[in-house]
C-alpha cells in the first residue's frame, strides 16, 4: 500500500521521556525513508499540559512556590530528554528551549504580578508543552539522519478564530498550511509541528481545546491532502469498551467519521470529538495505530459505515459524574418558547448537554451535564426561566452510550440494552436515542458503571472476536 503523504500525530505517552520520542521518531523514519513526505504532530510530554494548568493557577492564586517548583520540574524534564536525545549544551536546540521556559517563566510571573488569569494567557501557558516537545521531536529525527524542522501551530499555518481553549480552524487555514509546510516538503525536511494550538490573525496563540493534537493533525492532513492520518497512541485501537472495565473488549477494525465523533462526544477517550470533522469534504482515511505494535492495523476511521451482520452495536462507553436537572412546571413545559429558553441559557454557558428527555405530558424536562457545570447550569436556568417552573439537580450520576452505525433502522436495540440493564438490577434513571440514530444513551447511577458496561457489552456480543 504505497503512501505519499502521511501525517502522523503522536500522543503524550508517547512523548513523555527520551526512549518514547526516540521510538516515536522511529516510526516517522521508518515511512519517510521509504520516501513517504511525513508530517508530524506533537502532543506535551504525559502530563505536563495538567501540569501547566495548575502552575498558571498557583500563579493566580498568588502561590508562586509551588509554581516555581513545578515549573522547575518541567524544565528538568526536557533539559534531561534534550541531553540524552545527543542535544548539546551549545546547540541551538538547547538554547532555544532555555529561551522557550524562561518566556514561559516570565508569563507566569506576570500571572503572579497580575492575580489575573484570562482565557487568552492561559491558552499562551498550556500551548508551551507542545511548544517544548516539538524540538525533542525533532532532534531524535535529526538523530535518525533526516531533515527535521519544528513549527509552532501558527507557524504551521492553523489560523483560528478568537475563541479562547477551543478554538476552531479559519478557511484561509488552508492555503498558509500549503504554503509553509510545502516548500518544508519539497526540500525533502520532515516537519514537526506543535499541536494543539494555533494563533489569530493578532497573533495571539490559542488552543483548539483538550486532546486538540488530533485535530491539529487533521487540519493539517486536509489542507495538504495526505493520504491517511495516523494517530499513534499507547492502545491497539478504538477498542469496543474500556478495557480496564471489560477484560474481553476487543479492537474494533473500521469505524465511520460519525461513529467516532459519537463515541468521543460519549467519553470514550480515542479522539478529540471534532478531530475527523476536517477530514469529511476529502474522506481521507484516519487509523489509530498502536506505537507499540506498529504492523498491527489498529483502527481504520473512514466516511462510510462498515457494518456486520448481526452486530449493530460496534461500542460501549461511558462519562461519570453526571448531573441530572429535571425541570418542572405544570403545562408550562408544552410552550415552546419556554423550552428554547432553556436550551438557549444552557448553549451561552457553553456548557455540554449529554442528554435531554422529555415527559410525553409534556410536564418534565431532564437534562444530563457534567458536573462540573452543574451550578453554572442551575444558575443560567433559573435566571432564564418563568417563574412558575421548578428545578431539582442530582448528582453522581452517569450516561451510558451505546454506539454504531447498524442500529439504524433495526428493531430490538434498545430493548436488547434495556434486558440486560434489567436483569442486571440495574435503574434507567432517563432515557435518549441520538436523532443521527447512532446511539442510544441512558443516565444511571456512578457507582453502577461498570456492571451497566459489562452487561451491556455482553448483551451485543462484543466481547467475541469479530467473524466468530
Amino acid at each position: 500500500m504505497s503512501h505519499s503523504l502521511l501525517v502522523m500525530k503522536f500522543g503524550g505517552t508517547n512523548m513523555q521521556d527520551s526512549a518514547a520520542i526516540r521510538h516515536s521518531a522511529s516510526l516517522a523514519a521508518r515511512w519517510a525513508q521509504q520516501g513517504v513526505r511525513v508530517v508530524v504532530v506533537v502532543s506535551a510530554m504525559a502530563g505536563v499540559t495538567n501540569s501547566l494548568l495548575s502552575i498558571a493557577d498557583a500563579a493566580e492564586t498568588g502561590d508562586i512556590a509551588a509554581a516555581n517548583d513545578a515549573l522547575a520540574e518541567i524544565r528538568h524534564r526536557h533539559m534531561a530528554a534534550a541531553g540524552e536525545l545527543g542535544g548539546r549544551p551549545d546547540s541551538a536546540t538547547v538554547r532555544e528551549l532555555r529561551e522557550l521556559l524562561e518566556t514561559l517563566r516570565q508569563a507566569i510571573y506576570g500571572v503572579y504580578l497580575l492575580r489575573e488569569l484570562s482565557p487568552r494567557s492561559r491558552d499562551l501557558i498550556v500551548a508551551f508543552g507542545e511548544r517544548l516537545s516539538a524540538p525533542l521531536m525533532g532532534l531524535a529525527l535529526e538523530g535518525l539522519d533526516l531533515r527535521a524542522h519544528h513549527l509552532t501551530g501558527g507557524a504551521a499555518g492553523i489560523l483560528t478564530d478568537r475563541h479562547f481553549g477551543g478554538a476552531r480552524p479559519l478557511p484561509q487555514s488552508a492555503e498558509r498550511i500549503r504554503d509553509r509546510l510545502g516548500g518544508l516538503l519539497d526540500a525533502g525536511v520532515t516537519p514537526v509541528v506543535a499541536g494543539f494550538m494555533g494563533e489569530t490573525e493578532g497573533g495571539s496563540v490559542t488552543t483548539l481545546g483538550r486532546g486538540g493534537t488530533d485535530y491539529s493533525a487533521t487540519i493539517l492532513a486536509e489542507a495538504l491532502r495526505a493520504d491517511e492520518v495516523w494517530a499513534w497512541k499507547d492502545v491497539d485501537g478504538v477498542m469496543t469498551a474500556d478495557p480496564r472495565v471489560v477484560p474481553d473488549a476487543q479492537n474494533i477494525e473500521v469505524l465511520s467519521y460519525g461513529e467516532v465523533m459519537e463515541l468521543a462526544y460519549f467519553g470514550a477517550k480515542v479522539l478529540h470529538p471534532l478531530a475527523v470533522t476536517p477530514l469529511q469534504d476529502s474522506g481521507i482515511p484516519l487509523r489509530v495505530k498502536s506505537a507499540a505494535d506498529p504492523d498491527f492495523p489498529g483502527t481504520l476511521v473512514q466516511r462510510d459505515t462498515h457494518n456486520l451482520p448481526g452486530r449493530p452495536v460496534k461500542a460501549v462507553t461511558a462519562i461519570r459524574n453526571v448531573s441530572v436537572i429535571n425541570v418542572t412546571g405544570a403545562g408550562v413545559l408544552g410552550v415552546p418558547e419556554v423550552v428554547s429558553s432553556l436550551f438557549g441559557a444552557i448553549a451561552r454557558e457553553n456548557i455540554t448537554l449529554l442528554m435531554v428527555s422529555q415527559s410525553s405530558s409534556m410536564s418534565n424536562v431532564s437534562l444530563a451535564i457534567p458536573d462540573a457545570d452543574a451550578a453554572r447550569a442551575m444558575e443560567a436556568l433559573r435566571q432564564s426561566a418563568t417563574d412558575d417552573l421548578t428545578y431539582e439537580q442530582q448528582t453522581g450520576k452517569a450516561v451510558l452510550a451505546i454506539v454504531g452505525g447498524g442500529m439504524r433502522g433495526q428493531l430490538g436495540v434498545s430493548a436488547r440494552m434495556f434486558t440486560a440493564l434489567a436483569e442486571a438490577q440495574i435503574n434507567i434513571l432517563m432515557i435518549s436515542q441520538g436523532s443521527s440514530e447512532l446511539n442510544v444513551s441512558v443516565a444511571i447511577e456512578n457507582s453502577e458503571v461498570d456492571e451497566a458496561t459489562r452487561a451491556v457489552h455482553a448483551a451485543f456480543g462484543l466481547g467475541a472476536p469479530v467473524g466468530d
